[in-house]
């Protein structure tokens, strides 16, 4: 660049490609140190030019202002995360307006045109806090609600608090981990950073700082403000509104941020009022994009204007927008404010250099992926053509992740392009390419481009398209579902010894003036029973939403019949899986290794990063296949987590090492999706790909028999079509099958004829519990793909009432953008009465309908034209739910969200936001007043979950939304309906265990009736969790069963060590909870069935009145001078005062432990 910054007020900056943005920028800050205010054209530069940025100068000051990612006049608000971004970016420049350090802004037009908050807003919202210091409880539960946080039972995403005691939880604007502050009476004893997915504290402070967690600050005088403006704007009859109601009591509203400039009395400042004197930098298209928001801005303000003239009786709340110059500035406004400042307008035009005119000299770098169409080898010759015409200049290729970064060092060096250099930090690789050397570095740049200092290619320009967007970090989510999602009111249970009853919620039980919490559950002819919190463990959840099931009778015989028919089946189903897998182990099958180079090149060709998990499937598919013997492995995970992938390089590794591949899927619709994608990830490659379905024509058919038979055809996928009798393999070394529950008897009979002697890779998205994940090891080959792709869950969210206005938006939206919709209704009923409404509300726009009912072929039929993009609206019920991959479907509007369960809206979300587009989903409900709480806090988890990233936890802790079906491949829907599947999967665990363990059947007889028992503790101690220590019923549930779950004396302790970290001091009768399970293991072990205690001794009972070492026993109640005697019914009687409850559980796990240690 041959201009000097300093030189000139006014410039344009030519010859910047798009992904050279960051790097120009990079280059003009070395030549100033006033503060910078960068304007980008959209959210996705900003987003690419800050992690550039930060890579090329990792010691700059640099803040992000993003736009909110709502619509004009939407409404519902803007996301969490964002608003703390810009809260944080906000306060930072006013509260640090002094600072000497140069300070880099970068934002987006969106964001720059948007009025803001005035700036006294951040100086008075400023907190600070410190240990030792003050803090006045009531002031600060003020100071929180009047600031936009939200009051919650439990903390998970930033804007939110919650309150326990004297301890509070608070998720602060701009921070990565939520803080807990410990009170002792009003001054401040702890400060503590803690984790979400755990609750449990991870750093202690010192000192914390915190801003507001929204733009609209809710005191008197903004409330007040906003009265007086909204009754000035639209007069008497805007004072029925919603909004008005609920701000002029003081509460927040969804979407309440669309009228921010009717909180405060002067006009609203903007980002140059923020950023006094910044010099400013308009990025590449950012002109067009002020055109284009423009636009955007005056329509939706149409169409609000439009929909209040428009009156129905079904219609929600009026929304009356404010107008555009009070929220908005305009074009011209904007152009003034550019204009008083010394400026760089980016222009990827190339021109001559002038005075106000300098060329940076970037073009966007070749795309030599192009090339593959004529032949691999081309691409990498053109590139070493490429670099050797370059190598004067600064030579980087930058890769997406470590794995691609290997990989396309290994292809390089394979194709002969050599002095090749791995580099950290940019600063390293600029060290290496002086050295004449190419650097590989890991910088997720989108394309290259040459300038007269560098020659920049990225994967994507090597390899093609690319959709990855940067990881996360990886979060469990084990303890938040396990709380949220325990046990609900209204649902069926399975209690061990008694059966099938419905859960009615906790009741408190006073005896003698003792408090006990019991789980109250309703058994045939409404008799009752009272189960205590300690023995919670005796229950599991039935996991099936069917209202017909039939409550067990207490005290009849018809549940042990039904458990011992189930348990005699499951032992059969055990012992089949065990011969299946000795068999397996004897039987010799062909070996294939992927040949390196190619088998490279191949997984170049995948558009995403791979997950851990991904990665981990691929290693053990690829082991079992050198193994000499045939492989059976289930690939289990989620729909778009990435099985596909792993089947792809299954089949790539055995048709390119000489043997044919045979993928068979359920379903026309399946058939066709796997055809095109393996079609398309294999062209150019010497692998020829067929589909036999219904699809194709019977010449067709005939022509693909026979290339099966004569060995011409490597990969053929297809429907049972392919498991006729005249279809016959020249050499068949691999078969894939794809949710192979959903085939049918005479079906599977033939897979298994199929499966003799080659290898097996079966596909189910239906997920196993964990507990039988572990005790299948050796027995069945399984592969968890449980975490979700990168960014897979980047479909953001809004929970709205049903607005016409705003359906109508998105819907118009993803067409425009080329996109389609998923319009899901609960019923088939609601689809027939949404049908006429959707139809006048977008007349123009193509809807297909699909649903249940109708004959297989024709859903079929719909399903394929509306994947071949022949309709825009995909209206239908939850049949879209599993098994469905369209990668242009990136909106999805629910209607009546409220009647879904937890787990089908995570999985109906997660059909979007698979390509490059984001993804929009809307949880349409009834009017916010007649929503649930149930319903409510349902879809308050699901937007936290948006964050967390838990789909698989969730979906396999709800496994009956989903059914589990015959996961190993044996129909068991039969037996699981008749125990529920929790006790199910339990019973094959224990089986499946106790014959790998090598027991014999007598044996296995005894110990099935040995561990067919559970301990039952009678105390008179209080045990409860009280209401004021955890108020939330959902998170103590959660607590009771994870307590009762507790299997050693460390997990107790452990438990012990969060109840302090998260709610405070453990009350008494939470610690007689936490010694009575201790209790109750040690009497496991030593086989004491029942014990019962009161002021005047222990009474204990043993399983079968057997005890494993009478001699000791005998000996030990001898010496201890007639205070343990032994009573007619075999039960020991020991005679002690415990009328003090603490002494009484001391007593009690004392006699434990001592009859556990005679018992060895």
């Amino acid at each position: 660049m041959s201009n000097d910054f300093e030189k000139y007020n006014k410039k344009t900056l030519a010859g910047v490609a798009k992904d050279a943005e960051a790097f120009a920028i990079r280059d003009l800050l070395a030549e100033t140190n006033r503060n910078i205010l960068c304007i980008l054209s959209d959210g996705i530069s900003l987003n690419q030019v800050y992690e550039t940025l930060s890579f090329l100068q990792p010691e700059a000051d640099i803040l992000t202002l993003p736009a909110w990612d709502t619509v004009p006049y939407d409404r519902v608000s803007p996301n969490a995360a964002i608003l703390s971004k810009r809260i944080e970016t906000l306060a930072k420049l006013v509260l640090d307006a002094g600072a000497k350090k140069q300070c880099i802004v970068l934002t987006s037009i969106g964001a720059v045109i948007q009025r803001l908050p005035p700036k006294k807003i951040f100086l008075n919202t400023r907190k600070n806090i410190q240990v030792g210091g003050k803090l006045n409880f009531d002031e600060f539960l003020h100071y929180a609600a009047v600031n936009g946080y939200t009051r919650v039972e439990q903390v998970m995403e930033s804007g939110e608090y919650a309150v326990r005691g004297d301890i509070i939880d608070i998720f602060p604007s701009g921070a990565e981990q939520p803080l807990r502050i410990d009170l002792f009476d009003d001054e401040i004893e702890r400060l503590r950073l803690f984790e979400v997915e755990t609750q449990r504290s991870t750093e202690d402070l010192k000192f914390y700082s915190f801003d507001s967690a929204n733009e609209v600050v809710l005191d008197k005088n903004t409330i007040k403000t906003f009265r007086s403006k909204y009754r000035e704007a639209f007069g008497a009859e805007g004072l029925k509104d919603e909004l008005y109601e609920s701000i002029s009591e003081g509460k927040k509203y969804l979407g309440m941020e669309n009228w921010l400039p009717f909180f405060y009395d002067d006009s609203l400042p903007t980002l140059f009022d923020y950023l006094p004197g910044a010099d400013i930098f308009l990025g590449v298209d950012a002109n067009n994009a002020l055109k284009a928001k423009e636009e955007t801005i005056a329509d939706h303000y149409e169409a609000r204007l439009e929909a209040l003239k428009i009156r129905e009786v079904s219609d929600i709340d009026k929304y009356r927008p404010v107008p555009p110059e009070l929220l908005f500035l305009d074009a011209q406004n904007f152009a003034a404010q550019i204009h008083s400042r010394r400026y760089v307008l980016f222009s990827k035009r190339s021109m001559p250099e002038s005075n106000d005119v300098a060329d940076y000299g970037a073009t966007p770098q070749k795309i030599f992926a192009s090339l593959k169409n004529i032949n691999n080898l081309t691409v990498y010759e053109d590139l070493a053509q490429e670099f050797g015409r370059n190598k004067d200049k600064k030579r980087i290729i930058c890769c997406y992740s470590d794995g691609s970064l290997d990989r396309m060092k290994n292809i390089l060096t394979e194709n002969k392009i050599k002095n090749l250099a791995i580099a950290e930090t940019w600063a390293q690789a600029e060290k290496e390419t002086a050295k004449g050397k190419i650097a590989l570095i890991r910088l997720e740049l989108q394309h290259g481009f040459t300038s007269h200092n560098y020659f920049i290619v990225t994967e994507q320009d090597i390899w093609g398209e690319r959709k990855n967007i940067r990881a996360h970090k990886k979060v469990s989510a084990e303890n938040l579902i396990a709380d949220i999602s325990s046990l609900n009111i209204g649902e069926y249970v399975v209690h061990i010894e008694h059966g099938i009853g419905r859960f009615e919620g906790l009741e408190n039980i006073v005896t003698d003036g003792v408090a006990h919490d019991c789980l109250k559950l309703i058994y045939a002819n409404n008799d009752k029973l009272y189960v205590p919190v300690e023995n919670i463990d005796v229950i599991s959840r039935y996991g099936a939403e069917d209202s017909n099931v039939a409550l067990d009778t207490l005290g009849g015989s018809a549940w042990e019949a039904k458990k011992s028919r189930v348990k005699e089946k499951i032992k059969d189903i055990a012992e089949k899986l065990i011969k299946i897998a000795a068999q397996r182990r004897m039987k010799k099958a062909e070996i294939f290794v992927p040949e390196r180079g190619l088998y490279d090149e191949f997984c170049s060709r995948f558009l995403y990063t791979e997950t851990d998990d991904q990665l981990n499937a691929v290693k053990d598919v690829i082991h079992d296949l050198s193994l000499g013997m045939p492989m059976d492995r289930l690939i289990c995970g989620d729909v778009g987590f990435g099985k596909t992938e792993v089947a792809l390089r299954a089949a790539f590794t055995v048709a390119t090492g000489g043997a044919q591949v045979a993928l068979i899927v359920p379903t026309t619709l399946l058939a066709r999706q796997h055809y095109l994608n393996f079609k398309k990830r294999l062209s150019g490659f010497p692998v020829k790909v067929k589909m036999l379905s219904r699809l194709v024509t019977s010449k067709e058919a005939r022509e693909i028999k026979q290339e099966l038979k004569d060995g011409s055809l490597e990969i053929v996928i297809g429907t049972h079509a392919l498991l006729a009798k005249d279809i016959e393999f020249c050499n068949l070394g691999l078969l894939i099958v794809d949710e192979e529950q959903h085939f049918g008897v005479a079906h599977k009979e033939r897979l298994k004829q199929l499966k003799s002697d080659v290898h097996i890779l079966t596909l189910s998205a239906t997920p196993i519990p964990r507990t039988l994940q572990l005790s299948l090891t050796g027995v069945k080959q399984l592969s968890i793909i449980a975490t979700p792709p990168v960014d897979r869950l980047a479909a953001r969210t809004f929970v709205m009432p049903f607005d016409k206005v705003m359906i109508r938006e998105a819907i118009y939206r993803e067409k425009y953008r080329g996109g389609q919709i998923f319009f899901v209704c609960p019923r088939v009923s609601d689809i027939l009465q949404i049908e006429p409404k959707l139809r006048e509300l977008v007349p123009d726009i193509k809807i297909a309908v699909a649903h249940g009912q109708m004959p297989p072929s024709h859903l079929e039929d719909v399903m394929c034209d509306f994947a071949d993009g022949k309709a825009d609206i995909l209206l239908a019920t939850t049949i879209i739910e599993s098994g469905i991959d369209m990668p242009n479907v990136n909106t999805m509007i629910i209607y009546r969200a409220d009647m879904f369960g937890l787990a089908q809206l995570y999985q109906l979300r997660g059909r979007i936001g698979r390509s490059k587009l984001r993804g929009y989903c809307y949880f349409t409900i009834p009017n916010q007043k007649t929503l649930t709480p149930i319903a409510e806090k349902r879809l308050n988890i699901l937007q936290a979950l948006n964050q967390l990233g838990a789909g698989f936890s969730l979906a396999n802790h709800d496994l009956d939304i989903r059914g589990a079906g015959n996961i190993l491949g044996i129909e068991q829907s039969g037996h699981i309906k008749d125990v529920g599947i929790a006790l199910y999967h339990h019973l094959l665990e224990e089986e499946i265990n106790r014959l790998k363990a090598g027991e014999s059947d007598k044996n296995s007889q005894t110990a099935a009736a040995d561990t067919d028992w559970t301990v039952q503790i009678l105390t008179g101690v209080p045990i409860i969790i009280p209401e004021k220590y955890v108020a939330d019923l959902g998170v103590r549930l959660g607590l009771y069963k994870r307590i009762g779950g507790l299997k050693t004396v460390e997990e107790i302790n452990d438990m012990r060590e969060e109840l302090i970290d998260r709610f405070g001091p453990v009350p008494e009768e939470v610690e007689n909870l936490l010694k009575t399970v201790e209790i109750k293991q040690i009497c496991a072990m030593s086989g004491i069935e029942r014990i019962e205690a009161g002021a005047r001794g222990i009474l204990i009972a043993f399983h079968n009145n057997t005890f494993k070492n009478v001699d000791k026993l005998m000996n030990f109640i001898n010496r201890q001078g007639g205070a343990i005697k032994v009573r007619p019914d075999q039960r020991l009687f020991i005679e002690r005062d415990l009328s003090v409850y603490k002494t009484r559980l001391d007593t009690i796990r004392k006699y434990a432990a001592k009859l556990y240690e005679l018992s060895l």
